[in-house]
This record gives structure tokens, C-alpha cells and sequence, in this order.
């Protein structure tokens, strides 16, 4: 078995390939990644790629001429991430989670890749105040990020086939703790205000629902997917990934913060609008299709893992959402710097196009 993971650099990348390696402990695993956040370690004892085989150092958008040889599958997590980088970055947004996502698909079917596993969100659905939604509601994608992860969706299941299967996971909002640590995540947020300032601060009225998974959980999807064949889901599956039991109501993560760290103050914006992004979502046929994949950390015990990394890294930065922990904040310090063109496409390409073999 031969794995690519795109955007193992990331946030998501180090549980993944460590779930991959000891799944396919012979296998070859393969990462393909621009380097935006290589250096965004956080108490790591080792970098996470040491248990690939090869690291590539290139853009989705030109990716390495070599890097799909003899590839069985591919794991698509690169993506200009998240809300805030969508609407600083609108045109690298539609290109990179979109049109490069959907390229880099039709490539690897027709370099022989038998399966295709992309990572969509349950942002998808927008606003809903109807109950939760399976995967036959309607979408209302209210940002640049949940409109691409919509029109690559649409693309892929244009190329899965028998011999192509493709499998959308749209995962729920992500949390825990990571070899390279966001904080521009709800619950992570959360944590990390708490540990630094003592107060979790909810500037909305903190009334929309969220779907949340961990991260190990969201690595546990990717390996059914992987392995998933068509009887189990068709050429093509769209599938809420995450658990009914994870749908919380913003404010609500932060009094279970606040209840499990101590003397912590949460302070609600009560007269706010509240924030369209607001819905629940049934992950029944994920349970459905994959039962012995399912997501198995509770809220607790991410908000521990959270607080005992963070108190380890001995983390007091009160200012925290101008720091590397916040991913739009380094793409726009690489800009500042030069490094980065408006496309976030390297001016110099120090690392285009490089692979360091493990």
C-alpha cells in the first residue's frame, strides 16, 4: 500500500500519518505539502514526518511531476482552511480547495490510484434551524471555504468510478491537541483562553450549534475510508463524519471549559447577533457504513488532552490570537516577510518541487 497525504503539514497531518503508519506499519505513506506551517511545532518530540517515507515540498496547484507514482491512495487534506483564511484569501481559496482539489483527482486516477479521500466540512450546511441534517438536506454554504469544499465535492463525483472510489468526508469543526496546534478553532479557543487569562470571552450570543470531532477520531475516518470498498457506500460517498453526541451549542463548550478547569470566568455577549454559521448534523450513516471506525474521544477528555499540552508547553500568551497558533496569522506574516505572493504561492519556491526521503 501506497498512501499520499496532501497538507500532512498541517494541524490534522501528524494524527493521521501516525494512524496510518501503525495501520500499514510495511506500507509506503507519502506527504505532499507547501510548507505554510512546517515550522509550527508545538512540544513535539519529533517531527511528525519521521514516520513517512517521503516528504514533498510543493504546491497542489504544480504538484511534484513525480509524486503520484504507484500511489494506491490518496488522502486530500491540503485546503486553505478555515472561514477567516477564506475571506483574506478568496482567489488562493477557490483555486487550491477547489479546482486544484479536483485536478489532483483526475491525476491520480489516471496515474491508477484505486481511492480517493477528500476532507469536506459540515460547514457545507451553513444555517439551519430545522434539526439536524443528514446528507439529502439542503446546503447553504455562507462562506468562500464552504462553497469550494461544495464545487470539489461536485467535481469528484464526477471522476469516482468502480475503479476510482471516492469518499467526501465532511467532518465536523476539529479539536484537541496536535503536533502542530491550531487555536483558531471553537473549543481550542476555548481552552487556551481559559489556561492564559482565566475568562473565556463568547463574543456571539453563543447560541449557534457546532458539530465537533477530535482529531484522532477524524484519523480513524480516513483509515475506513481508505480501506471502504463500493458495496460499502458506492464509487462515491458523501458521509457526515463525527457523532450525534458531539453537537453542542456554542455557549455550552464554553461552561463544559469553564467546569473543567478551575477558576475560569465565562463572559457571554448576550445582546450579539447571533452568528449564521449555525447547525446540527445526523452522522447516522456514518455509523451506518463504518461501526468499528466511530469517533470514540469525549468532550472531556479532549478538553484535558487540550489543557495538559498546552500547560506542558507551559502556554500563558493571553495574546495568543496574534500568534502562530492562529493559521491566517502566519500566512500573513510569510506576506509581510515577502515569502508569499498575494496568491500565497512562494515568491523564491525554496522548497518547490524538493523531497526529503525518511
Amino acid at each position: 500500500m501506497r498512501i499520499l497525504i496532501t497538507g500532512n503539514l498541517g494541524y490534522i497531518g501528524p494524527s493521521v500519518t501516525r494512524r496510518l503508519r501503525a495501520r500499514y506499519p510495511g506500507g509506503a505513506l507519502v506527504g505532499l505539502d507547501a510548507g505554510y506551517f512546517a515550522h509550527c511545532l508545538t512540544n513535539a518530540t519529533s517531527a511528525p514526518e519521521a514516520d513517512l517515507d517521503v516528504q514533498f515540498f510543493g504546491d497542489v496547484r504544480h504538484p511534484p511531476a513525480d509524486v503520484l507514482n504507484r500511489v494506491d491512495a490518496v488522502v486530500h487534506l491540503a485546503a486553505i482552511s478555515n472561514d477567516p483564511m477564506g475571506h483574506a484569501y478568496e482567489g488562493a481559496t477557490f483555486d487550491v480547495n477547489y479546482r486544484a482539489s479536483v485536478d489532483l483527482a483526475a491525476r491520480a486516477k489516471a496515474a491508477g490510484a484505486r481511492a480517493f479521500v477528500f476532507a469536506s466540512s459540515c460547514s457545507v450546511y451553513g444555517s439551519s434551524a430545522e434539526g439536524a441534517r443528514n446528507e439529502l438536506a439542503a446546503i447553504n454554504p455562507l462562506t468562500a471555504y464552504a462553497q469550494t469544499k461544495v464545487l470539489a465535492e461536485q467535481g469528484l463525483a464526477e471522476l469516482a468510478s468502480p475503479e476510482f472510489v471516492v469518499t467526501c468526508l465532511r467532518f465536523a469543526t476539529a479539536c484537541g491537541f496536535s503536533d502542530r496546534l491550531r487555536l483558531d478553532l471553537v473549543l481550542n479557543d476555548f481552552v487556551a483562553s481559559a489556561i492564559a487569562t482565566g475568562r473565556i470571552t463568547v463574543l456571539s450570543d453563543g447560541s449557534p450549534w457546532r458539530p465537533l470531532i477530535h482529531v484522532s477520531d477524524m484519523a480513524r475516518a480516513i483509515e475506513w475510508a481508505i480501506e471502504r470498498t463500493v458495496e460499502c457506500g458506492g464509487v462515491c460517498a458523501t458521509v457526515n463524519t463525527g457523532s450525534d453526541e458531539w453537537n453542542y451549542r456554542v455557549r455550552d463548550l464554553a461552561y463544559s471549559v469553564a467546569a473543567a478547569i478551575p477558576d475560569v470566568d465565562v463572559s457571554i455577549n448576550r445582546d450579539a447577533q447571533p452568528d449564521k454559521r449555525s447547525y446540527r448534523v445526523d452522522f447516522s450513516r456514518f455509523r451506518q457504513l463504518a461501526p468499528d471506525h466511530q469517533p470514540r474521544t469525549t468532550l472531556m477528555e479532549a478538553i484535558d488532552e487540550l489543557r495538559h499540552g498546552l500547560e506542558a508547553m507551559n502556554f500563558e500568551d493571553a495574546d495568543f490570537r496574534s500568534s502562530p497558533f492562529m493559521r491566517l496569522h502566519v500566512l500573513a506574516d510569510l506576506q509581510s516577510r515577502g515569502l508569499l505572493s498575494e496568491t500565497l504561492e512562494w515568491k523564491s519556491k525554496p522548497l518547490a518541487e524538493r523531497a526529503l526521503v525518511a
